[in-house]
């Protein structure tokens, strides 16, 4: 080998280490970097976790689960009005925006992918996915409760159904559009028909995905206090009623919060501590699910 041919190697070499050392810098700061990120929200993560079961937990007892919201500086006093008007307004948003957040998704997925009509429901859903939800709340307040002259608890539950539809759309469109397209041939080659593949094929195999973007939307709305101040307000007493105004927990919780009265903050913050955990629980179960799915 000639001196100029070893010159040549000798100088590749002492590049590539070079380029390689480069690499590794480069990758030693990005690393440290995602570290400090991650690190930085763990800490504030932790933190409110800490203080939500410090302050919460002891606010717990069996009055909270069985008595109403109190007048100010009462000694006793619960949030039962609150989580039953919680339970039952996202309960029937959800139950509301399900199927039609469902069937969206399936059309998007199985019909409209090329289509105008598909592109245009596309762009609108993204749209609703990224609206504050206080321009919801004011939506459904110009739409119901101006027209009604009334808060009420129907207003409320279209005002979350409204935050459920997009989310559930979504996901079911993006869990469908995951089935390979052979099964779907393998079906119609046994001269299934359309519709049947969808029910018994696509949807069938892409049910866990569909349910956790359902339960995800649930964990959303659980915790959405703006909406709901413009339009189910609030009620210090129990109503079953969906025509009246009716308390919910993240409102109750905003009310006594920023109230000068102890005996209301200790209950907000029991309210934060039971809304933290069943989001938390809705959210770990949804995170299962999609493991399973894998």
């Amino acid at each position: 080998m000639s001196s100029g041919a070893m010159t040549r190697d000798a100088g590749l070499n002492a590049k590539r280490l070079a380029m390689h050392q480069k690499r590794k810098r480069v990758n030693a700061v990005a690393l440290t970097l995602s570290l400090g990120a991650m690190a930085f929200g763990l800490f504030w993560l932790m933190w409110i976790l800490f203080e939500t079961v410090r302050l919460g937990f002891g606010g717990l007892n069996l009055a909270t689960f069985t008595e109403m919201t109190p007048p100010p500086m009462a000694e006793t006093g619960g949030l039962a009005n609150a989580i039953f008007g919680s339970l039952a307004m996202v309960g029937l948003a959800t139950l509301l925006g399900t199927p039609i957040g469902i069937m969206a998704g399936i059309y998007l997925a199985e019909y409209g992918q090329k289509t105008w009509l598909g592109s245009t429901v596309r762009f609108i859903n993204d749209i609703l996915l990224s609206a504050p939800s206080i321009v919801v709340g004011l939506f459904i307040y110009g739409l119901v409760v101006a027209r009604m002259h009334s808060f009420s608890g129907f207003a409320g539950i279209l005002a979350l159904a409204l935050i459920v539809i997009p989310v559930v759309i979504r996901t079911t469109e993006n869990m469908l559009s995951l089935i390979p397209n052979a099964l779907r041939e393998a079906a119609y080659a046994l001269g299934t028909p359309k519709w049947k593949v969808i029910l018994s094929v696509t949807l069938k195999s892409a049910r866990a995905g569909v349910l956790t973007g359902i339960l995800l939307a649930l964990a959303r709305i659980s915790g959405e206090t703006a909406p709901l101040l413009f339009t189910a307000l609030s009620n210090q007493f129990w109503t079953s009623d969906l025509s009246q105004p009716m308390a919910s927990l993240p409102v109750t919780i905003f009310k006594f919060a920023m109230s000068p009265y102890e005996n209301w903050q200790k209950l907000a913050w029991a309210g934060v501590f039971i809304i933290t955990i069943g989001v938390l629980a809705l959210n770990i179960l949804a995170r299962v699910l999609f493991k399973n799915k894998h």
